[in-house]
């Protein structure tokens, strides 16, 4: 758990069972419900010992993993892990729906309008708002973190997919790569996160797996990274140099699947290589920032013995020796929003039709807040906790982990944290049981 002093300077985090003492002594008060930091009320920093703490973070195009641990001679031991997933796909489909409304307005019989494109002028170092958007929350969990806790580093994968060879599948024309230890490293791991590290053919997972063409080579097939694939040994043998259509010929429904999935575009890792720098760069200018390959952050992994997650790379990412403790629940914060800032619902055709009211807040909650709804009696009984939808009429639904619970009165309903624009959940880290730090 984090901890602060009794003036709000960050403290070293303690375990969760020495938080429960010091509240139910009296000695500290609840600072912030999710993720849980407590504030003692009877310690300044200048009377405690603080080693300091450090940050992972392993960077993604849906999810990004947080790991807060402490550092002591290469030996790591994980205090905390953050789950971060984005909503840039989320986002770039509204700025296509906002292009699209632009392009039908020019086209209609409407008065005219100047064009205007050319008055545009991007800044250096311009992303994409789906882009940026992946860069601005890894950066705010970093600087939340380093107001709870006392962060003196940060460890970032600076992953690096060269799109173009794995477009082209060999040997670029004019230039020659150095075919060093890690050659074919960047299309292995792509086709592990696109296939899911699992047998394309039979599903199977946690078993070797061989990279496949799914149009063999001897008939013609190519090295692009459309048309491999992943499968496990027997599959591997049983399809030998045989089409996939003539393999999957009484399986027509995963023969498309796979086509599908095969055809898909290098959305992720452009987007890993389109914000990298940016990140390194803006985590540069608040804390010491060290960056490390993927490579290494597999390697690390692998030799602790630990399974693929984000959360478990971020711890794994760079310099260290030994991974020795690693958390049992993983934080899952996903990126919800604020809230729409538009007053009116748009049509089909982009004019807007009906008008949205302008109180946010009612009965004291507006939409997003963390509550309890502690209900006595009904249908309803029980006692609820998540993110509250409000309601003009007063009864309110409460987003659980659940599911949603509809219909509840505002009366039973007691706030535990404003809305920050983020969704929490918690799930069990994946990790051997003898290593959890619970």
């Amino acid at each position: 758990m984090f901890v602060l002093d009794k003036h709000g300077t960050p403290l070293q985090p303690c375990h969760p069972a020495r938080a429960r003492e010091l509240l139910r002594k009296g000695r500290a008060v609840v600072h912030r419900h999710t993720p849980f930091v407590i504030r003692l009320k009877d310690r300044t920093a200048a009377t405690c010992q603080v080693d300091g703490v450090e940050l992972g973070v392993d960077p993604g195009s849906k999810h990004t993993g947080i790991a807060v641990f402490t550092a002591r001679g290469g030996e790591r031991r994980g205090r905390y892990s953050i789950q971060l997933d984005h909503r840039g796909a989320t986002i770039g489909k509204k700025m296509e729906r906002r292009a699209a409304y632009r392009r039908g307005r020019r086209s209609r019989n409407l008065r005219y309008r100047p064009p205007r494109f050319d008055n545009r002028t991007r800044p250096k170092g311009w992303l994409p708002p789906s882009l940026k958007h992946r860069v601005d929350t890894t950066v705010s969990w970093v600087d939340r973190l380093t107001r709870w806790a006392p962060v003196t580093a940060v460890h970032v994968e600076r992953v690096a997919f060269d799109t173009h060879a794995l477009a082209v599948g060999g040997p670029l024309e004019g230039v020659e790569y150095q075919q060093g230890t890690l050659h074919g490293y960047e299309i292995r791991e792509y086709l592990l996160a696109k296939w899911g590290r699992s047998c394309a053919y039979c599903g199977a997972e946690n078993v070797p797996l061989n990279i496949d063409h799914i149009h063999p080579r001897a008939k013609g097939g190519s090295d692009r990274v459309s048309n491999l694939t992943l499968a496990c040994i027997p599959c591997n043998q049983t399809k030998s140099n045989r089409p996939v259509a003539e393999f999957l010929a009484t399986k027509p429904q995963m023969l498309a699947a796979i086509l599908a999935q095969a055809r898909a575009p290098l959305k992720d890792a452009a987007a890993v290589n389109s914000t990298r720098a940016a990140l390194t760069d803006a985590l540069g200018q608040r804390l010491p920032t060290r960056t490390a390959s993927g490579g290494r952050t597999k390697w690390n992994r692998t030799l602790a013995g630990l399974p693929k997650t984000h959360t478990l790379d971020a711890l794994a990412v760079g310099d260290l020796e030994t991974i020795t403790q690693v958390v049992g629940r993983v934080l899952v914060a996903g990126c919800s929003g604020r809230g729409s800032h538009a007053r009116t619902t748009p049509d089909r055709y982009g004019f807007p039709r009906l008008t949205r009211p302008r109180t946010k807040v009612l009965h004291g909650f507006q939409t997003g807040d963390l509550v309890r709804a502690v209900v006595p009696t009904g249908k309803k009984a029980g006692t609820h906790t998540g993110r509250v939808a409000v309601r003009d009429r007063g009864y309110f639904d409460i987003h659980t982990r659940h599911g949603r619970m509809a219909g509840i009165g505002h009366r039973h309903v007691r706030l535990l944290q404003r809305a920050d624009g983020y969704a929490y959940t918690t799930h069990p880290e994946t990790t051997p049981d003898h290593r959890r730090n619970r």
